[in-house]
């Protein structure tokens, strides 16, 4: 009894260890995200901001907006794919699509995405017999999807164009390289060590058999076309002068989806402008702030608008079939036994 007290308690320190080293980091992006944000947008003169947002044409933002809607598209596949990893097939596309929009959408807009998000997947999932678990594995695989997504796109962009990220991270060229090689690298290694068998993972009551070496390539792809989506959107939204290369756009865009997923700031405020202005300093300060509120605007908030006008709408049906039902059970109790 003494050693299994023992094991429980160094397991709950390591977890709190860990938990305290995750907040730190959070509050350190936060920090020098809104410090680099200030610093930023000293002299930036509102009346230009305006004017810009007036001025920018109606096609770039159907082109983003279309890119946008492809993302949230590629969105759905997240649910869809891991709930036939874990197992539970029978869900329709229609009901995986309904809450992976909600729940992302929602999740990312109020911060603390792991919560809020798996909230709403108890919610809708609950009627189609999954449980707590079954949510928390769903949260691995569509976790898993996401970091494999990002670090293929940012370990090729690394690879190719080291010099890129430079602006953002402030390292040598050599040492971006040598950090997307080494991230396709593991990206190898873990399809590599897929290939032999099936992996399970996890212990006790939490197991989950990993997606093979084929359906993993799937989730990279899943991943890579969401971020491409993203940064497309962000692209047809920059200012037409000057010009810069789309792998720019690419890799300080997917630094900042990291950096504010990591900080766990809803919505990634602040600290998606700052990288952004940051890595993107070519630009008149103004025309780009433009461009990342238009960008926010749909992106963002009117995902988000969306997302709770349908959740809101479900729920409200919800209610009207239960009273439906408790009425009916009123006037003929026998039926309802």
């Amino acid at each position: 009894m003494r050693n299994v007290t023992s094991v429980v308690s160094r397991a709950i320190r390591e977890r709190v260890r860990w938990n305290i080293i995750g907040v730190a980091i959070s509050l350190l992006i936060v920090v020098l995200a809104f410090a680099i944000l200030l610093k930023l947008l000293q002299g930036i003169e509102l009346a230009k901001v305006i004017a810009a947002l007036k001025a920018q044409p109606l096609r770039e933002v159907l082109t983003a907006a279309g890119f946008v809607v492809l993302g949230y598209l590629t969105l759905t596949f997240y649910d869809f794919f891991a709930l036939r990893t874990i197992g539970h097939a029978t869900v329709p596309y229609r009901v995986a699509a309904f809450t992976s929009f909600t729940s992302y959408t929602i999740g990312h807009n109020l911060g603390a995405t792991v919560f809020t998000a798996g909230a709403i997947r108890l919610r809708v999932y609950s009627a189609w017999g999954l449980g707590l678990m079954d949510i928390a594995r769903m949260a691995f695989v569509t976790g898993l999807t996401f970091w494999l997504g990002n670090a293929f796109v940012l370990g090729c962009v690394l690879s190719y164009a080291p010099e890129v990220a430079s602006a953002v991270d402030q390292l040598p060229p050599w040492a971006n390289r040598l950090i997307g090689l080494s991230g396709l690298m593991i990206i190898l290694g873990y399809v590599l060590w897929l290939v032999p068998r099936p992996r399970v993972i996890g212990r006790s009551d939490w197991r989950i058999r990993l997606p093979n070496w084929r359906l993993t390539l799937v989730q990279i792809g899943i991943g890579t076309l969401d971020l491409s989506a993203g940064t497309a959107a962000m692209y047809s939204l920059l200012p037409a002068y000057p010009v810069v290369d789309p792998s720019i756009v690419l890799v300080t865009f997917v630094t900042a989806i990291l950096l504010g997923f990591l900080s766990h700031v809803p919505g990634s405020l602040g600290v998606l402008e700052a990288t952004m202005l940051l890595g993107l300093p070519q630009f008149i300060r103004e025309d780009l702030l433009a461009s990342l509120l238009m960008f926010r605007f749909l992106y963002f908030m009117l995902p988000l608008s969306v997302a709770a006008l349908l959740l809101g709408g479900r729920e409200l049906s919800l209610l009207a079939k239960s009273a439906i039902t408790v009425r009916a059970c009123r006037k003929r109790p026998v039926r309802c036994r």
